[in-house]
């Protein structure tokens, strides 16, 4: 009697709707900006003139934040379930508000559209838009699940979320494969953005402690985590500065070092106490690290060489 009282209460949850505020709230809007960003700082790195092809840049951005990383954020909540469990459990699927495997549904018609969506817009968005996806579900989804390792997970979201994003932006306004500056810089960005990926994981510590997920804050401990984020932020934007010195760029080099010596001295405030001013650390030091990459794709930007 109590199996068949459990399977009728699985199957009525499985079968009921969930809200659509469930389901914004799921899909995570606020995490949107990060690639939405980088596509932007792709789109200006390439210079194309935006008011004859605002349209194009718009269903970029689109692709970036609403389509991809919505994705992922659903593909990810899916897999997480177990752990947002320990550590958040009034999240959607946990607390039963998204019930069922509504969960599981939204990232595979996520990853449809959003598929469909990037081969509108050439072959290499699709290409991009294709390998983005893929980290999406290697990161949340067995067997691979590339957030167990603290290094290969946060690489992979890094890798999509800022380094991908740019790379489409650029190659969407180029029409085709970008210039090597811009290449490069994506690259240096992504790298930096590993450490800003291991900052977020000081939210889910104990959780990740008791699942098995060996993230840098879990395994090391906040401290060194910590040490090591900052310094894998600022190694990478050192050799940006060096590229636009390289570039002839003094003016642009020099607003980079000054960002850089404000994420080191908001790095101090941080390795007092990680655990507590990691949030702070990500509305201060990360602000000033993605005003750099913009700054930085104007400085290459042969939309703003001087005639």
């Amino acid at each position: 009697m109590a199996s068949d009282l459990a399977a009728t209460s699985s199957a009525s949850a499985a079968a009921r709707l969930p809200k659509l505020r469930d389901i914004v709230e799921l899909l995570k809007p606020i995490t949107w900006f990060a690639p939405m960003w980088a596509f932007l700082c792709g789109v200006v790195s390439a210079g194309a003139p935006l008011i004859q092809r605002w349209p194009e840049a718009l269903a970029g951005v689109l692709l970036a934040g609403p389509l991809v990383c919505a994705t992922s954020q659903a593909v990810n909540e899916w897999f997480d379930r177990h752990v947002d469990a320990i550590n958040e459990p009034n999240r959607p699927i946990p607390s039963g508000r998204v019930p069922g495997r509504w969960g599981l549904w939204l990232a595979l018609i996520g990853t449809t559209i959003s598929a469909a969506f990037a081969a509108l817009l050439g072959p290499v968005v699709f290409v991009a838009g294709l390998v983005g996806l893929a980290l999406a579900w290697a990161y949340s989804a067995p067997p691979l699940r590339l957030k167990r390792s603290y290094i290969a997970g946060p690489g992979a979201v890094a890798l999509s979320y800022e380094g991908l994003a740019w790379f489409t932006g650029a190659a969407l306004m180029s029409g085709g494969l970008p210039a090597w500056p811009s290449i490069l810089l994506a690259l240096l960005y992504s790298i930096g953005a590993h450490g800003i990926m291991t900052l977020n994981d000081f939210k889910a510590i104990e959780g990740d402690r008791a699942t098995g997920i060996r993230s840098m804050p879990a395994v090391l401990g906040p401290a060194r985590a910590a040490q090591i984020a900052c310094l894998v932020m600022l190694i990478p934007q050192g050799a940006v500065l060096t590229l636009l010195v390289v570039l002839g760029k003094p003016a642009f080099a020099a607003l980079i070092a000054l960002l850089i010596l404000g994420q080191a001295l908001c790095a101090r405030r941080l390795l007092r106490d990680p655990a507590r001013f990691a949030p702070w650390y990500n509305a201060t030091g990360v602000t000033q690290f993605v005003l750099g990459m913009m700054a930085s794709a104007i400085a290459i930007s042969p939309f703003f060489r001087p005639a």
